[in-house]
């Protein structure tokens, strides 16, 4: 196995785990094959949850830019929702979970289609 796959098994064993979902694991490879190379670059793999400018580059980076939503106050209630699933205390949240979850929150799967 590749770096990326053994990255794609972390991040299901995240969601498993740490968030209590069961990985759709082709929108998963799919969300992290989207994430680029930022998957391996230990800072931008993961969100800092507790910066609000990182949580704004979420929402305008991924779900205005990539997922297509208009900017509204859902948006950052839905982020905030996603990181309180994944465990507010964890210290890594990676990037590629957090935009598979946000992916599904609001059904965009098809932009992965």
């Amino acid at each position: 196995m590749g770096k990326r796959d053994d990255l794609i098994a972390r991040y299901a064993d995240d969601l498993k785990n740490k968030c209590g979902m069961t990985p759709d694991m082709d929108l998963l490879t799919k969300v992290t094959i989207g994430c680029g190379p930022a998957i391996y670059n230990a800072d931008a793999a993961t969100v800092a949850s507790s910066q609000a400018d990182e949580l704004e580059t979420v929402k305008n980076n991924f779900l205005i830019k990539k997922l297509g939503l208009s900017d509204s106050p859902d948006l950052m209630v839905a982020i905030k929702s996603v990181l309180e699933t994944y465990g507010m205390s964890e210290r890594n949240k990676y990037r590629a979970v957090v935009y598979y979850m946000l992916t599904k929150h609001f059904k965009k799967e098809s932009i992965y289609g």
